[in-house]
C-alpha cells in the first residue's frame, strides 16, 4: 500500500512523501500551560494512530527569490494556495486508506488545533522528520535538502499497516548562522535542532512572531505571521532557487 498511496498523491501534485512511525511522539495538551491568542482552551481529541504519512510541498523557485527585502503579495498568496492545496493531497490520502477498511486522519488546516505556544498534537514536522523528508533547522523550521525550507507540509495519521522510513537524528545545518543573524525578530538562537531538544529551548516563537507580524503589516497591510526571511537566505535554499553549490 506504501506506493500506492505515494504514487496516488504524486499523481496529484504532491512533491516528497514519507512514512512515520509515531508511536510514542505524540504531545499531551496542556490547556493550564501559558497560551497564545490562537490557543484553544478546553482538551483537543486526536486519533493516535502508530503511523504518519507526510506530505511536502515547495514553493515556487520565483516567489522566494523575490522576498529578500520583505514578504510580498505573491508570497502571501502562494502560502494559502500550498495550505489549500495540501489539504486536498490529505483529503485524498484519507479517502483512499478510509475507502480500503482503514482509519486515517487528515491534518488539515481546520483540523489542526493549536494549545499552548503554537504547539500541536502531533506536528507536521515531527512527521516529516521521522519520515525521513529531513530536519529542523535552527529556525525551527523544517529542512530538506531539495528545496531547503522553502516548503510547505501536511500529514495524515492512520493506523493502516505501511511501512515506515528511517527518522532523521541529526541537523545538517553544522556551523551556519546565516538565518541567526539575518532574523529581524532575534528569535533564532544559532543552536543546532536534535530530537531531544524542545523548540523553545533553541527558538523563541513568541518574538517570531510578533516581529513577523510587524512586517507582514506594513508590507502586505495583513495581520498573519509572514516574515520569510530565514526562508530566503538558508544556504539549502539557496540551492534550491539558485542552483548554487554548498558544502554538505
Amino acid at each position: 500500500m506504501n506506493q500506492d498511496i505515494k504514487q496516488l498523491l504524486l499523481d496529484n501534485g504532491a512533491s516528497m512523501v514519507g512514512y512515520a512511525n509515531l508511536t510514542g511522539l505524540y504531545n499531551e495538551v496542556g490547556v493550564n500551560e501559558p497560551k497564545s491568542e490562537d490557543s484553544v482552551t478546553e482538551s483537543i481529541n486526536i486519533p493516535q494512530y502508530p503511523i504518519g504519512i507526510s506530505i511536502v510541498l515547495p514553493y515556487p523557485k520565483d516567489v522566494i527569490k523575490n522576498i529578500n527585502e520583505a514578504p510580498t503579495m505573491d508570497y502571501y498568496n502562494e502560502y494559502h494556495r500550498l495550505n489549500a492545496k495540501l489539504d486536498d493531497l490529505a483529503i485524498i490520502c484519507a479517502d483512499y486508506i478510509n475507502e480500503r477498511g482503514f482509519h486515517a486522519y487528515p491534518q488539515t488546516v481546520s483540523n489542526t488545533k493549536e494549545y499552548g505556544i503554537f504547539r500541536t498534537i502531533m506536528p507536521h514536522k515531527t512527521v516529516a522528520v521521522n519520515a525521513g523528508l529531513g530536519w529542523i533547522g535552527k529556525s525551527a523550521l523544517f529542512l530538506t535538502k531539495e528545496y531547503g525550507s522553502a516548503v510547505r507540509l501536511t500529514s495524515v495519521l492512520t493506523d493502516a499497516p505501511l511501512d515506515f522510513n528511517q527518522s532523521i537524528l541529526l541537523s545538517k545545518c553544522g556551523d551556519c548562522m546565516l538565518c541567526t543573524n539575518t532574523c529581524p525578530g532575534k528569535a533564532i538562537s544559532g543552536r543546532n535542532w536534535s530530537p531531544d531538544l524542545d523548540r523553545d529551548d533553541f527558538f523563541n516563537a513568541l518574538a517570531c512572531r510578533k516581529k513577523a507580524r510587524e512586517i507582514a503589516a506594513k508590507s502586505l497591510d495583513k495581520q498573519i505571521t509572514l516574515c520569510g526571511k530565514c526562508i530566503e537566505v538558508c544556504p539549502y535554499t539557496k540551492k534550491y532557487i539558485e542552483a548554487f553549490t554548498i558544502d554538505n
